[in-house]
């Protein structure tokens, strides 16, 4: 997930600017704990937020909010075009709050991520943040008739539908672009993931894919054979420090099929700056690389580096990925802490890869790795069946004014809602469209299948707010 996420998920590394949108700033005075006064009574933190009110109609505009999810909120605002290029159409007030424990949203700053303060890290404060910052905006604003319109993409679209489940008093219609909400159902299949990813490439070329098993093949055979074999991966993927044991090369592993995973997930027809620096197609970049080098492992090695970047004199695979408990990657720093543990709490991972269904080596993940690894690391033990409890898991038909969006593309499709439920949860299937490609801006290179969701996603917008 964020990304998902999950994805995402994840840390951006922003190379674009803010020109195309310009936003002003602002900081909520919003409580640490909702729900126990006892705890930290009345006290407050700061929750930073972007917005932009250029095209609002203040007689009636609605306001169009944007769940924030795990990272530095100006990621998301560049991220998302697509709601500032349709804001003027609806004449919408644009608003943008971060999550807590991300950016510079910290309860407890520095300290935020020790206990007992991680404990604050749930999505049920995040979500009584939105509604706190929403009512008292409207209020604000004198506008508390106005309608609002929920956006989010990966967790963030998690949390746009789960705003309208829990606060439909509040959250009028919803976005939900590329949120896997079935995927917290602890019943849910959940080993769909690297199979999609896999897929992805296979579609590009079957040698593609056969190059890569092999090449994971050739290297299981090379560490098998002990010290001369680590040496070997090691020159031939240009590792900053050798591999010395079993542990260090799992951990290459993990790196590659890191790699792998982004470029899939991220699969955008033209370059962008979203986590790192990937160009357009970068499955078939990374395919290309695998199909047109000398040895296997060169060109295993030269795939990674599509996303790690081929230009370095070599790879620090221990800084560039980092195990947690979320086996698509949490990224690294502050915003990586607070990820891995709320996959260690509310939210659910998909499974490991197993080398049968995917192309990847065998690094398995299931609940009973996730719950040695959080109570190692955090000292708890995930309560696996409550986020669907809280959250509906596949029992959602009752809420309404939902568009589920997905693209064919995106491995985390398979998490998602993929068909209609009612007349008002509403899927839409974005042909050609990796993670959440609805919600970026506009393209020259769009393929035809974004175009026509979108389209179909304004008219809906369009009804409820009539």
């Amino acid at each position: 997930m964020s990304c998902h996420l999950y994805y995402l998920i994840f840390v951006f590394y922003l190379t674009q600017t803010f020109a195309d949108f310009p936003y002003k700033k602002g900081f909520f005075d919003q409580y640490v704990d909702h729900f126990n006064l006892i705890s930290f009574s009345n006290r407050t933190f700061k929750q930073y937020y972007l917005y932009q009110d250029e095209s609002w109609d203040p007689k009636g505009g609605p306001i169009f909010f944007y769940a924030g999810n795990e990272g530095p909120i100006e990621g998301f605002w560049t991220a998302t075009g697509f709601v500032h290029e349709i804001a003027p159409q609806f004449g919408a007030f644009v608003v943008f709050p971060e999550h807590r424990f991300y950016g510079k949203s910290l309860p407890f700053g520095a300290d935020s991520f020790k206990p007992p303060y991680l404990g604050l890290l749930t999505i049920e404060q995040a979500m009584a943040d939105f509604a706190v910052f929403l009512t008292a905006l409207k209020e604000q604003l004198n506008v508390t008739q106005s309608k609002i319109i929920a956006f989010g993409g990966s967790y963030g679209g998690m949390l746009a539908a789960y705003m309208r489940f829990k606060y439909p008093n509040i959250i009028d219609g919803c976005l939900a672009s590329s949120a896997p909400i079935h995927m917290q159902d602890i019943n849910s299949p959940r080993d769909f993931f690297f199979q999609h990813v896999t897929q992805n490439f296979r579609d590009i070329n079957e040698k593609c894919y056969d190059s890569v098993k092999m090449a994971f093949q050739k290297m299981n055979n090379l560490a098998a054979s002990g010290p001369s074999g680590l040496r070997v991966i090691s020159e031939e993927f240009k590792l900053c420090t050798a591999l010395e044991d079993d542990k260090s090369y799992q951990h290459l592993l993990g790196w590659i099929r890191s790699a792998f995973t982004v470029m899939a997930v991220l699969n955008y027809p033209y370059p962008t700056g979203f986590m790192g620096n990937l160009p357009g197609f970068p499955v078939k970049v990374g395919c290309e690389f695998i199909m047109n080098s000398t040895s296997l492992l060169e060109g295993l090695a030269n795939a990674a580096g599509v996303f790690y970047n081929n230009s370095l004199q070599c790879y620090d695979i221990y800084s560039e990925f980092i195990e947690c408990s979320d086996p698509s990657g949490c990224g690294s720093g502050p915003d990586a802490i607070a990820w891995d543990y709320q996959a260690c709490t509310e939210l659910l991972s998909p499974r490991g890869s197993n080398s049968v269904t995917d192309m990847f080596p065998v690094l398995p993940w299931n609940p009973e790795l996730r719950a040695a690894y959080c109570q190692k690391k955090y000292g708890i033990t995930p309560r696996d069946n409550w986020t669907a409890v809280q959250f509906w898991g596949q029992n959602i038909k009752s809420a309404s004014n939902i568009i589920f969006s997905n693209g064919n593309l995106d491995p985390w499709m398979g998490g998602g809602v993929n068909e209609d439920l009612s007349e008002s949860l509403v899927s839409v299937t974005v042909i050609g469209g990796a993670h959440h490609l609805d919600l970026r801006s506009s393209n020259q290179l769009d393929p035809p299948g974004v175009v026509l969701a979108r389209e179909k996603e304004k008219a809906i917008l369009r009804q409820w707010l009539s």
